[in-house]
């Protein structure tokens, strides 16, 4: 978009549309606030749009400082290792590492997966603040994705505890059955919850290295949150 904005005709013009379509379209994003008009009714993008351009380009510097870092994780582990960030009431991989050992998995970079079923997810809602856990969760609607699916607040919120003192997160077939992952958190520069990596691979194979993998995992994460700016011994 132009410095100095648009008119809805130039909008109209670039996108190949009719006026009236375009203007209807302006017209539900300046409300919503992802765009923003002057005096001369020209648009410019709104703090919506710039807000998710900053998210974007902080989860590429995460992804980029995390990479040799879980790549090393991969190589000790052998098997497929993950990182993503939180996105409103969603989390969003923003990188994955296969092993040689490949998993069938729906999760790849891009994609949003709930809090409430994953490994990931459920490391934010274990290692952040216990008021923006509880709201977090408020907002969940706790549906089942597979038979061990935990759908119970009461429950979910025992297994987030026992997790805030392993210091690392389980998925137990709750997302895909046969899968079994293995979550810890990733603190910045704030001493809050940044990101979060994973290991994840078929249950058989993991469930017997769990306590191995857990460690290792542990050790990277805490590696990395130095990386991101983590003060150590301030949370």
């Amino acid at each position: 978009m132009k410095r100095n904005g648009l008119t809805v005709k130039d909008i109209s013009d670039e996108l190949g549309l009719p006026q009236s379509s375009t203007f209807h379209l302006i017209s539900t994003l300046f409300n919503e606030g992802y765009l923003l008009q002057d005096h001369a009714k020209r648009y410019k993008l709104g703090p919506k749009l710039i807000q998710i351009g900053n998210n974007a380009m902080e989860s590429l510097d995460i992804a980029s400082i995390g990479k040799p870092v879980l790549s090393k994780l991969m190589e000790d582990v052998q098997e497929t290792v993950f990182m993503a960030v939180l996105s409103e009431e969603r989390l969003v991989y923003v990188l994955k590492i296969d092993s040689n050992r490949s998993i069938k998995t729906t999760a790849q970079p891009g994609y949003q997966k709930p809090l409430h079923c994953t490994g990931l997810g459920k490391t934010f809602l274990a290692f952040l603040p216990v008021e923006k856990r509880e709201k977090l969760i408020s907002t969940i609607a706790l549906q089942p994705v597979t038979p061990r699916t935990i759908t119970d607040r009461s429950k979910l919120e025992e297994c987030l505890e026992l997790y805030k003192t392993l210091g690392y997160s389980i998925d137990d077939e709750e997302n895909e059955e046969g899968l079994f992952c293995v979550a810890a958190p990733i603190y910045g520069g704030g001493n809050i919850v940044e990101a979060a990596i994973s290991v994840a691979g078929p249950k058989e194979r993991m469930s017997k290295r769990k306590e191995e993998i857990a460690r290792k995992l542990t050790e990277a994460a805490a590696k990395l949150s130095i990386q991101m700016g983590y003060k150590k011994g301030v949370i």
